[in-house]
């Protein structure tokens, strides 16, 4: 969470686009946003797992068998009412992307609504146009956040079941296809470049600069209790 934060920065510094793929260390549970900290116990598979507040909103992911990306976007030359085409070049790009790999995928084309406070707990339980389902599951969403000039949208993919959150089906649980997170993340990559008009330089470390800031946003905010438990 704090690398991406910073690559927002850092994106809006320097005009260039990042479009980052990780794995965390150990099962994490990442909060939306607006969630609050005493919903944890809504979901008791993951109470024994650690756990961040992130600066996007919608539902909670278990991040454990699956794949997370960013992409720090520079806006200059386009509007807040164009939001939906960062989602639309991601989203479409894996629908592709598993297709060519034999998964059946398409895109959801209705927004399931709930009472005020019952929404499900997890992301990947609920339901907005635009996620990627396959056999009617959802695998992959993503939460957007936005800044004058830059745009930051992280999301995951869901490639297997995790005993962390045993509801859920992954790509592998739902398709006859055997996917590899780094597999995947190539592929992928190579995809969302074309589709968002960029030429890809592939980093072997993110830049000094860029660590240092991390490290301080990681201290005084997603590694801080005044972050994580503010609601």
């Amino acid at each position: 969470m704090s690398v991406d934060e910073t690559l927002m920065s850092w994106a809006a510094e320097t005009g260039r686009a990042i479009l980052r793929f990780y794995q965390w260390s150990e099962p994490t549970l990442s909060l939306g946003y607006f969630q609050s900290a005493v919903d944890r116990n809504r979901h008791p598979a993951s109470l024994s797992c650690s756990w961040v507040r992130r600066s996007t909103g919608g539902g909670a992911i278990l991040h454990d068998h699956e794949l997370t990306y960013s992409v720090a976007f520079p806006t200059a030359d386009r509007s807040r009412r164009e939001a939906r085409w960062l989602y639309d070049a991601m989203h479409e790009t894996l629908v592709e992307l598993l297709e060519s790999l034999g998964v059946t995928a398409q895109l959801c084309d209705f927004e399931r609504h709930w009472p005020r406070g019952e929404e499900p707990f997890l992301c990947f339980q609920r339901r907005t146009v635009g996620d990627v389902l396959v056999a009617g599951n959802k695998v992959g969403g993503s939460a957007q956040r936005r800044q004058p000039g830059v745009a930051l949208q992280h999301g995951s993919v869901l490639l297997r079941r995790s005993p962390a959150a045993p509801e859920l089906l992954g790509i592998c649980e739902l398709s006859e296809a055997s996917l590899e997170a780094i597999d995947v993340a190539r592929r992928w990559s190579d995809l969302a470049a074309r589709r968002l008009s960029l030429r890809l330089e592939e980093m072997a470390a993110l830049p000094t600069v860029v660590r240092d800031r991390a490290e301080t946003v990681l201290r005084d905010k997603f590694g801080a209790a005044s972050w994580n438990e503010k609601r």
